[in-house]
C-alpha cells in the first residue's frame, strides 16, 4: 500500500480535470483500488489522504502542467542514461 501511494501522484484541477482525464487524475486512489468505479475515486480521496496523514505517508498531488513536467524530466533523465 505504501509503495502504491509513494509511486503515484494525483492531478488536481477540479471538475474540468476530472472530466478531461476521465477520473484517472486520482492515480493514488486508482492504484489502491483498481476496480473502484471512477466516479467513486474522488469521493474516496479524503479518506485516503487522512489515512496517509495519520501514517506519515507522503500524498503527492500536483497541477496538470507540473505533473507532465515531472514526467518529461524523468523520461529525459532515463533516456540520457541509455547507451548510445
Amino acid at each position: 500500500m505504501r509503495r502504491q501511494v509513494l509511486t503515484s501522484r494525483n492531478v488536481r484541477g477540479g471538475r474540468f480535470i476530472d472530466f478531461a482525464l476521465g477520473g484517472l487524475n486520482y492515480q493514488i486512489e486508482h492504484h489502491l483500488f483498481p476496480s473502484m468505479p471512477r466516479p467513486s475515486l474522488r469521493r474516496s480521496q479524503a479518506l485516503i489522504r487522512a489515512f496517509c496523514d495519520r501514517n506519515s505517508i507522503s500524498y503527492q498531488e500536483d497541477t496538470l502542467v507540473s505533473s507532465y513536467a515531472q514526467s518529461l524530466r524523468y523520461l529525459n533523465d532515463v533516456g540520457a542514461m541509455a547507451p548510445r
